[in-house]
C-alpha cells in the first residue's frame, strides 16, 4: 500500500510453491485475509516470489491474463519481484544452492530478463519496479583469487547486458525498472561496502563505456542511466548480521548517488554473551535447521570480527571468549527477544528511523521467509504474521491509515 515512506508490502517468498499453480493458490488463500485488515481502502503492492518454473508459467498470456483479471479483483498490485532463488526454496535443502545458477551462467541472465518482462506486464503505470538477484555469487564457490576475480567479471558482463536491457524498455516504454542486487554475508558482495566498491570500480566503467557506445549519449547521462537501472537491495538483516552501521551505510550510498531499490525490512538473530551458558548454546541448536544458510559473524570480547559459514560450524565452536553473534536466520520483526536470545530489531528500527528522515526508496518490503523452519512455539498461522509484521512496522513509521468502517 502506498504510505508518505513509499509502497509497504511484503514479500511472498513465505509462501511456498515452486510452481505458478501452487504459489498462486497459496496467493488466492491468504492475500485476501491480510488485504482485508491492513489495506481494506486501498490497493495493496505484492512483492512476488517467482521460482524459475513458476516465471516460465506465468509468462505465457494466458496464465498473464488470468493473473492480472485476479490483481484487479482483488486489489492487489505487484512493483516487486524476488529473482534472488532460482529454484527449489521450500521443503528443500537449499544452503549454497541458493547462488545456483549464479550471475556467470546464461540461465541467471535469461531468468532474470523473464522477471523483467513479467514485472513490465504487472507494473502499473507511472510506478518504478525492481527485480532483486544475488550478490554475483557465493564467495565459497572459488577456491582462489584468479578464479573469483574471472567469476566477478563474468558476472559483471552479463549484469551490464542487462543494464542495456533495461534501458531498452524504457526508451520504449517510459517504464523505469530497476535491477536491485542484493548484499549478503559470503557473497562476493558481502556487505554494502563491496558492493559499492564492486559498482564504482567495476560496474561503472564499463557500463558507462557500453552505454555511450550504443546511445550515443554524454558519459554524464550513461552513468544517470546506470544508477537509475542498478541499484542496491538493502537487506535490514544482512546489514546486521555483517555489523554494519546504518548512518554509515546511508552516508555511503549518498555520496556515490547510489540508489535504493528496495529496503527489506528483516530481522536476524542477536546473542550477548557474558559467559557461555549451556542454556543459550541449546537454544540457539534448536535453530540450527538443514534448509537455509544461517551465517554467523561473532564479534569477540577484545572486539575482533570473526565469521562461520553456517551455525553448526559456529556451534562447534561455541560461544567462550565471544561478546556477540550476529546470526542470519530472517525471524519475525515484531519481537526483539526469543528468552536468551535476541533479535536485531533495534538495528532494523534504527535502519527505518533513519528511512523515515532520508526517503531512501520508494519500496519498503518485509521479508521473513523463514516462518516455517522457525522452532514451532513461534509460529502462528502465515495470514496473521504477515499481518503482525506489517501492522509493527506502521507503528515505527508512525503510519495511520484510515479504518475499514
Amino acid at each position: 500500500m502506498k504510505t508518505k515512506y513509499g509502497h509497504l508490502t511484503y514479500c511472498s517468498n513465505i509462501h511456498p510453491g515452486e510452481s505458478w499453480s501452487d504459489h498462486f493458490s497459496h496467493l488466492k488463500e491468504n492475500l485476501p485475509l491480510i488485504r482485508k485488515t491492513i489495506s481494506p481502502k486501498a490497493a495493496m503492492g505484492l512483492g512476488l516470489r517467482l521460482a524459475n518454473e513458476a516465471s516460465l508459467e506465468l509468462i505465457q498470456p494466458e496464465t498473464m491474463a488470468e493473473f492480472q483479471t485476479w490483481l484487479a479483483k482483488e486489489g492487489f498490485y505487484v512493483f516487486l519481484i524476488n529473482g534472488f532463488p532460482y529454484g527449489g526454496f521450500h521443503e528443500t535443502v537449499v544452503k549454497e544452492n541458493v547462488y545456483h545458477p549464479d550471475w556467470t551462467t546464461r540461465e541467471r541472465r535469461e531468468y532474470t530478463l523473464r522477471l523483467f518482462s513479467i514485472l513490465s506486464q504487472l507494473l502499473p503505470k507511472g510506478m518504478e519496479g525492481g527485480v532483486s538477484t544475488p550478490p554475483l555469487s557465493y564467495q565459497f564457490f572459488d577456491t582462489n583469487e584468479r578464479d573469483r576475480k574471472q567469476r566477478i567479471e563474468s558476472s559483471t558482463k552479463q549484469i551490464v547486458d542487462v543494464l542495456l536491457h533495461l534501458i531498452e524498455i524504457q526508451n520504449k516504454t517510459d517504464q523505469i525498472l530497476h535491477l536491485d542486487i542484493e548484499p549478503e554475508p559470503d557473497g562476493i558482495l558481502g556487505n554494502v561496502n563491496l558492493w559499492v566498491q564492486w559498482f564504482l570500480n567495476l560496474l561503472l566503467p564499463n557500463a558507462v563505456s557500453q552505454v555511450q557506445t550504443k546511445w550515443g549519449v554524454s558519459r554524464e547521462m550513461a552513468e544517470g542511466l546506470t544508477k537509475t537501472h542498478i541499484r542496491i537491495c538493502l537487506d535490514v538483516c544482512h546489514s546486521a548480521v555483517s555489523f554494519e552501521d546504518n548512518q554509515v551505510i546511508i552516508q555511503l550510498l549518498k555520496e556515490n548517488s547510489i540508489q535504493v531499490g528496495r529496503i527489506q525490512i528483516s530481522s536476524a538473530l542477536k546473542i550477548n554473551f557474558p559467559k557461555e551458558t549451556k542454556e543459550t548454546m541449546d537454544l540457539l541448536a534448536s535453530f540450527d535447521e538443514p534448509t537455509y544458510l544461517h551465517q554467523v559473524v561473532v564479534k569477540s570480547a577484545n572486539q575482533k570480527i570473526l565469521s562461520y559459514s553456517d551455525l553448526p560450524e559456529a556451534l562447534q565452536v561455541g560461544g567462550e571468549s565471544l561478546e556477540e553473534w550476529r546470526i542470519h536466520f530472517h525471524v519475525p520483526v515484531f519481537l526483539d527477544s526469543y528468552g536468551l536470545v535476541s533479535s536485531t530489531q533495534k538495528e532494523l528500527i534504527e535502519l527505518l528511523h533513519l528511512h523515515k528522515e532520508f526517503q531512501i526508496t520508494d519500496a519498503l518490503e518485509v521479508e521473513t521467509y523463514t516462518w516455517g523452519v522457525l522452532p514451532k512455539e513461534l509460529q502462528i498461522p502465515i495470514a496473521d504474521s504477515i499481518i503482525r509484521e506489517l501492522q509493527w512496522v506502521e507503528s515505527i513509521l508512525e503510519i495511520e491509515r484510515e479504518s475499514k468502517d
